[in-house]
């Protein structure tokens, strides 16, 4: 028996399926999966590229389609691109032909209807929501397909009418014979033309039918964008209104008002008619639309949800909930809103906010010559080897630290949560950000002295207060504690180990951060990632940040792994990815996340899971169907002329601005920092290197104390002090040649990379 033919797809269809694609003579054919939409042929590498990554497309409406063999086939248009293609079998390849042919022969038509309509209908600019001029020639594209059907109709009427009076002729003058020879001619006339009635009648029925149907499908299209179009109104008036009654509202606070009473609330944003907030209109547009999700090829797959996830997603019962865009905007104008009720108790008056700098002075361009460090190395020991600020920037290691709070927002917004699902994708979009200030930075920080303090008082402008200190000096260790008016709390305690491997040098932070939220009693921690320097002997500086991370969610049970892929010059990702599964106590994944932690992270709600085909490495990956994707963090820009300021943000260009009232111990005050920002390293390097000689001669005597407390009746000497074990352990360096001692302050100078790293000699 021969095989059944396979249904063949429809014109206005979407087709998709796998086939082998020509690459080159060593690789041969590859498995691409191909979509074919609206007259053009895509392909990608795999399914769920279709989100982000289109490997190539050619039109079809100017393409020429050929078959080989059995199997094989060619798309060409006209020698620009050209596929080789070939499918799994002979009904394989006889179904993508069919389509291909019924894509091309509709994308001719429309093409030549474009160029006839064009004169007749001009440009209209597109409006959100519905396509504006592309909505316009759709609709005259269908009064053009009805006209035809209504000529087709009046063309089966004239031939019903016309067929329909012969026939009544030939019946007339059948009854009037008689029977005879000429009987047999007239039934036989009579016959014929009774079936071109038959043909024609049923000509016309199906003309009917093609335009009924048609009629109705357009019009129940029209008319749910008619209704579409009025909700949107409906929705604009509301929103027009509530605008102009905060713009009454703030210009009435504007122009009278000149306190902010201690209790203030706004009953037009707490109507039932407020504005509504973003994920009001998001999940509206989840009605209409689902898109793919970031893919992470190693471990799991994200494909898009079922249409009926998402109509359940407007309800309550949503994860991202709306309220929590409307209660963002709410405070925000609480905020910024003045009260205009002259009778409010106890009124306070307004402080100014202090205007931070926005500039630091240019970078000198100060020529480093090595072999004059080098002749400073030889003989002398590593720990008094006096390092050039030439490698460092204007910024200690403590104010590095308080650098992970410039996306603060993120804990804000997290405070609010209702759901510790969401709330741990925005603490985990948060831990990603602190990474973004790396990418550009490869000076040095100041390694801070024991002691040595760093206060950041954000409380009028963010609501956060944060303190650093430096509490131990061998091994150096960094404790940080911040606290926010928005009801959490951060604490880090951070030290590091280090191995040098030649070309690079590998950072691990040791230690752990804690993130506790005060409503809902949420603990959070987690650790860092291993922080890469790449090109330490030869070449241009750059950093990589690679490893897992697990947040941990103490109370709930609720976990963030979060995977940082390591740069690879083969690999076919996008450059500095991050990877992420929100799942709870019981490992069912509820949020996935994808981004760079250079630039932006999303995340998109997981509707459902099912395990998918083995991966490269032979490990099934899960498969994740997501709702469409949503920016949860994105990268601040960096300051204009930012590359003569050491690529600092702008937060980092105000952590060193000079304050009144800030401790004797303030990183703000160290002398060599400030003439180094100043643009005087000569100074700078003088003034470094007499604190570093300062901070031994304590050590050493905090050394003697502790040998005196330790064995009192043993004499205290020098020769003691020089035979300590972290004396011997330099003390072998001097017997390597100077090269060595080149490549080894090279790496000592580059080991402080990150911004969430302390230095690990404190005498660099």
């Amino acid at each position: 028996m021969s095989e059944p033919k396979p249904p063949t797809p429809t014109p206005g269809d979407t087709y998709k399926g796998w086939l082998f694609k020509w690459t080159n003579y060593i690789k041969g054919y590859q498995r691409r999966w191909f979509v074919l939409s609206n007259g053009l042929l895509s392909y990608y590498r795999t399914q769920a590229e279709m989100g982000h990554t289109c490997r190539g497309t050619i039109n079809l409406a100017t393409a020429n389609i050929a078959v080989e063999d059995s199997c094989n086939f060619v798309i060409s248009n006209g020698g620009a691109q050209t596929y080789h293609l070939k499918a799994s079998s002979e009904v394989e390849r006889q179904r993508w032909i069919t389509a291909l042919e019924l894509a091309k022969a509709k994308a001719v038509r429309m093409q030549a209807e474009s160029d006839d309509s064009g004169d007749d209908c001009p440009a209209v600019p597109p409006t959100s929501g519905q396509g504006g001029g592309c909505r316009n020639l759709e609709i005259q594209s269908t009064l053009r397909t009805l006209g035809s059907k209504v000529e087709d109709l009046n063309t089966c009427n004239d031939l019903i009418v016309k067929h329909g009076s012969a026939l009544q002729r030939s019946l007339s003058e059948l009854e009037g014979i008689r029977v005879g020879a000429d009987m047999g001619e007239k039934m036989r006339q009579v016959t014929e033309r009774a079936t071109l009635f038959r043909i024609t009648s049923n000509a016309m029925i199906n003309a009917c039918r093609d335009f009924l149907s048609l009629a109705q499908n357009h019009g129940k299209r029209w008319q749910k964008a008619l209704q579409v179009e009025r909700d949107q109104r409906i929705r604009l008036e509301e929103t027009l209104e509530q605008l102009a009654k905060q713009h009454n509202h703030l210009e009435r606070a504007f122009r009278g008002a000149t306190v902010l009473p201690s209790s203030f609330s706004n009953p037009t944003l707490g109507s039932k008619g407020g504005v509504p907030g973003k994920g009001d209109a998001s999940d509206e547009d989840d009605d209409n639309e689902f898109f793919d999700a970031m893919e992470d090829p190693a471990e799991f797959i994200t494909v898009p949800a079922d249409p009926k996830y998402h109509r359940r997603s407007g309800s309550n019962n949503s994860g991202i909930s709306s309220e929590t865009g409307i209660d963002d905007q709410s405070v925000n104008f609480d905020e910024l809103s003045l009260a205009s009720n002259p009778e409010s108790p106890q009124p306070l008056e307004l402080e100014p906010v202090r205007q931070r700098r926005t500039r630091i002075p240019d970078k000198p361009n100060y020529y480093l010559n090595l072999w004059s460090i080098m002749k400073n190395c030889i003989g002398k020991e590593l720990s008094k080897i006096p390092m050039p600020v030439n490698f460092n920037e204007p910024l200690s290691m403590l104010q590095r630290l308080s650098e992970d709070l410039e996306y603060y927002e993120l804990l804000d917004k997290a405070a609010k949560c209702q759901s510790s699902l969401e709330q741990m994708c925005y603490v985990a979009a948060f831990t990603i950000s602190s990474y973004s200030t790396t990418v550009h930075r490869t000076g040095k920080p100041f390694n801070p002295l024991l002691g040595e303090t760093f206060e950041l008082d954000r409380l009028r402008d963010c609501g956060y207060r944060s303190l650093c200190e430096q509490v131990s000096h061998h091994p150096p260790a960094a404790a940080h504690h911040a606290v926010s008016e928005k009801g959490w709390t951060l604490r880090q305690e951070i030290t590091l180990a280090s191995k040098f491997r030649g070309k690079y040098l590998s950072i691990m932070p040791l230690g752990s951060i804690q993130c506790l939220f005060d409503k809902s009693n949420n603990h959070y921690s987690w650790k860092k990632v291993t922080t890469t320097v790449h090109n330490i002997i030869v070449g241009k500086l750059w950093i990589d940040q690679s490893g897992e991370i697990d947040v941990v969610n103490h109370k709930t049970g609720d976990r963030c792994h979060l995977k940082f892929a390591p740069y690879s010059y083969f690999s076919r990702d996008v450059p500095r990815k991050v990877t992420g599964v929100v799942t709870d106590k019981d490992g069912k994944a509820h949020y996935v996340l994808s981004g760079t932690w250079d630039e932006k992270m999303e995340f998109s709600r997981v509707m459902q899971s099912s395990k998918g085909e083995n991966g490269t490495e032979g490990k099934q990956r899960t498969v994740y169907q997501t709702l469409k994707a949503k920016e949860i963090w994105r990268k601040n820009p960096l300051p204009e002329g930012a590359e003569n300021m050491y690529f600092f943000s702008s937060l980092a260009l105000t952590l060193n601005d000079p304050e009144e009232g800030v401790a004797p111990t303030d990183s703000r005050r160290r002398p060599d920092q400030r003439l180094m920002e100043d643009g005087r390293w000569d100074e700078a390097n003088a003034e470094k290197q007499r604190l570093e000689e300062k901070q031994r001669t304590v050590r050493r005597e905090r050394e003697r104390e502790a040998v005196k407390a330790s064995s009192p009746e043993e004499a205290v000497t020098e020769d003691s002090i020089n035979d300590s074990p972290l004396k011997s352990k330099y003390s072998s360096l001097s017997l390597f040649p100077p090269f060595i001692y080149t490549i080894y302050i090279y790496s000592r100078c580059t080991k402080h990379m990150s911004n969430m790293l302390v230095c690990v000699t404190g005498r660099c």
